[in-house]
């Protein structure tokens, strides 16, 4: 099956391309493309993996679903296109960053910057029906993204790996913790988030711990 997708990851997924569950996925998609409105625009479905080449991941940042509101899925896990609202559960992750790092709070929810640096922001389920969310959980995205979560943790030493809330932890029961870090708190959502998130410092441990590894830090602040 022909899938358009950053080389450096083609090469690595190539198999899960011709399993069975992959070409229902890809059939189911297309359908929902062509009945209803889908988030994000298919161009970025795949855009955590394209901006991000296999090598260069640093730090993982593990979402649910995309966002399924008007204008907000653009590929990236909690992040949102220039000029939208900054979601609740973003306003929660730029809270921890301030008391973390001393990041001023944007105005911005994209999150690009962070991808280009070696952040996968990788969603679990990469697309959702407009206004219905989870409505592509179970159709085969997650079997696909652990694939990807997996291939990390077995090809690559020295990751962050960020799980917030209960859905991202067992996600990463993959995870060797000897060879990667791995940081888990409450989700950042309202709901949540004053359980454990708030005060996580997951952003300056991260950081401290790729300099000890002997990589650079990430410039998490937006400013």
């Amino acid at each position: 099956m022909d899938v358009r997708l950053n080389p450096t990851w083609s090469s690595k997924l190539e198999g899960e391309f011709e399993k069975p569950y992959f070409t229902n996925l890809v059939d189911f998609v297309r359908t929902e493309y062509r009945q209803h409105m889908i988030y994000p625009p298919g161009k970025q479905v795949f855009r955590a993996l394209d901006v991000c080449d296999f090598e260069d991941v640093r730090v993982v940042v593990l979402g649910q679903d995309p966002y399924h509101g008007p204008g907000q899925a653009h590929g990236l896990c909690f992040s949102v296109p220039e000029g939208i609202a900054v979601p609740p559960s973003l306003v929660n992750i730029y809270k921890e960053l301030e008391s973390d790092l001393g990041c001023s709070r944007p105005a911005s929810g994209n999150l690009a910057r962070w991808a280009e640096q070696g952040v996968l922001l990788l969603n679990a389920t990469l697309t959702v029906r407009a206004h219905q969310a989870g409505s592509h959980q179970g159709k085969g995205w997650e079997e696909f993204t652990d694939a990807v979560i997996r291939i990390l943790a077995e090809e690559r030493e020295g990751i962050v790996f960020m799980l917030w809330g209960s859905y991202a932890q067992r996600k990463g029961r993959m995870i060797d913790r000897q060879r990667h870090l791995v940081l888990e708190a409450p989700h950042p959502s309202p709901l949540s988030a004053h359980r454990g998130f708030l005060g996580c410092r997951h952003f300056s441990r991260a950081n401290t711990y790729l300099m000890e590894k002997g990589l650079p830090p990430i410039n998490w602040c937006m400013d």
